[in-house]
């Protein structure tokens, strides 16, 4: 039990700081009719973090739970030449400071040195605390940590899986155009070395219409036991027909030689429609 002591610490401080009040995200009065009004407050709306790398500072509905689900394909990459996984994340937020997290990924299929085989992902655990509200061009800002709490051994994509990843967050909307931008801090393993590896993410997504939208991403890991740096460039396309629901298809092209070189993935994102306890 010694070696969750370091992660239930830090989702005790998280919890600390989510307890502060949230002044800025007070709702001024409404003027709408209380009819009108209670027809809004039961329409929740997803906030999907797929399928983009980088994920947004905001947080999802309070007390609603949220299941982001995906399949992804990816070709030629350090330790794999094909690579096939579902994947799964669950959040729920018990306040609007704070939200936890579920990532796993239940079924990999791979090809290494032209021998196929089956096998399961990672689970991870964690919580992502809002720091600084925003609204419209005035960013919100966010920190996150989360811990592997299963290691299947799969073979993993250009940039790893960390141990122990920390990420700070900021989202914004301006002229039209939302952004997330992530800063990441991973350590990251070998045997039994451990190294600390960097990554920064941009994405910006645009919607076209229709309940249609399109993002397009930069991101950068480094690669510390390679000594090198894995770079892509993402760009897919969502459909939103309700609110709680989201589509996304799209694919990811690696630029260096160290980097995973063709990744194509399609999901969604459900919000239960149903909040888990009373307002």
């Amino acid at each position: 039990m010694r070696r969750y002591a370091h992660f239930a610490k830090t989702i005790a401080f998280l919890a600390a700081v989510a307890a502060r009040p949230v002044a800025g995200q007070s709702q001024p009065p409404s003027t709408q009719p209380a009819p009108q009004q209670d027809v809004q407050q039961d329409e929740p709306e997803a906030n999907p973090a797929r399928p983009t790398v980088s994920n947004p500072a905001t947080l999802i509905p309070v007390g609603y739970l949220q299941f982001e689900t995906g399949t992804l394909g990816a070709t030629d990459s350090p330790e794999f030449s094909t690579r096939y996984e579902f994947n799964e994340v669950i959040k729920l937020a018990v306040s609007r400071r704070i939200e936890f997290i579920e990532s796993s990924e239940p079924a990999v299929h791979y090809t290494v040195n032209g021998v196929p085989a089956n096998g399961v992902g990672e689970v991870f655990l964690g919580a992502q605390v809002v720091l600084l509200p925003g609204e419209g061009a005035k960013p919100t800002l966010s920190a996150s940590y989360s811990r592997r709490i299963y290691d299947g051994g799969a073979p993993e994509l250009d940039f790893g899986s960390p141990r122990n990843s920390s990420v700070f967050y900021a989202s914004a909307d301006v002229k039209g155009f939302h952004y997330d931008a992530n800063a990441i801090f991973n350590e990251v393993l070998e045997g039994p070395v451990s190294r600390l590896q960097f990554g920064q993410t941009l994405s910006i997504s645009h919607p076209l219409g229709k309940g249609f939208g399109l993002s397009g991403e930069i991101w950068r890991f480094s690669q510390p036991f390679l000594r090198s740096n894995a770079i892509g460039n993402l760009w897919a396309v969502t459909y939103a027909p309700r609110k709680n629901l989201v589509f996304d298809a799209g694919f990811d092209k690696g630029l260096t030689g160290t980097s995973t070189h063709w990744e194509a993935f399609a999901g969604l994102t459900y919000l239960l429609p149903h909040r888990l306890w009373g307002r």
